[in-house]
């Protein structure tokens, strides 16, 4: 069965769909973390493991994927996502 691949906007690793974060620019222009994976919008990804979701922090590796600025908030529930996976 064909599971889908995405590139982390970080380390610009393919990996499974399943193994990323989504971060979703919506129509609007307001951003959000897509848990379903299924939100409208331009999404850019994140690896959950290694240090990805902090170097996408100190680089701001979102607001190039995006091109504009993502709130600091997203950053932080990026954060915040992977120390859940720990």
């Amino acid at each position: 069965m064909y599971k889908p691949e995405r590139m982390c906007a970080v380390c610009r690793v393919r990996k499974n769909k399943s193994e990323l974060i989504r971060v979703v620019r919506m129509p609007g222009g307001e951003f959000a973390v897509d848990d379903s994976g299924k939100a409208g919008g331009r999404g850019a990804y994140v690896c959950r493991e290694g240090g990805c979701p902090e170097t996408c922090r100190k680089k701001r590796a979102l607001d190039r994927s995006f091109k504009t600025a993502v709130p600091e908030e997203i950053y932080e529930i990026i954060a915040g996502m992977r120390n859940e996976n720990k």
